[in-house]
């Protein structure tokens, strides 16, 4: 696997993998960016989320579980000093539609493939934050 990231202006970079999307990187009005883009702290907890959505997705579809809405929400608290890395990580994984309650068991243990098997960026940053999860069914 190969990306470059190249600058562009000020705290705004651009990155592309071999699939040749680009994404856009900058910091915060606060800390100096135009806040064009999303930070590159804010892409690790979206990587997270798109990772094991992709795996909870896959496996719920062989599980024959279907649902109307499905979104997953993580919410990452970082140090207070340099590096201000990521101690802990929750992610909430909500999904919508009929019949859900009666598939909670399958949605959990789809939830809990991604998250101890399946999903290599979870797994990463396990070793790096205290990583929890849970599930919501058809939340306000």
């Amino acid at each position: 696997m190969n990306v470059k990231v190249r600058h562009i202006k000020g705290m705004h970079f651009e990155g592309e993998g071999q699939s040749k999307i680009r994404a856009q990187f900058d910091s915060s009005v606060t800390a100096g960016g135009t806040g064009i883009g999303s930070t590159p702290m804010e892409m690790i907890l979206m990587s997270i989320a798109g990772c094991s959505g992709m795996d909870i997705v896959s496996i719920l579809d062989k599980m024959r579980v279907s649902f109307e809405r499905f979104e997953v929400n993580v919410q990452g608290e970082r140090a207070s000093e340099h590096p201000r890395v990521f101690t802990d990580i929750e992610v909430v994984y909500q999904f919508w539609g009929e019949g859900l309650q009666e598939a909670e068991e399958k949605l959990k243990r789809a939830i809990s493939l991604s998250m101890e098997k399946y999903c290599s960026v979870a797994n990463m940053i396990d070793k790096a934050a205290n990583l929890t999860y849970r599930l919501e069914i058809n939340p306000e």
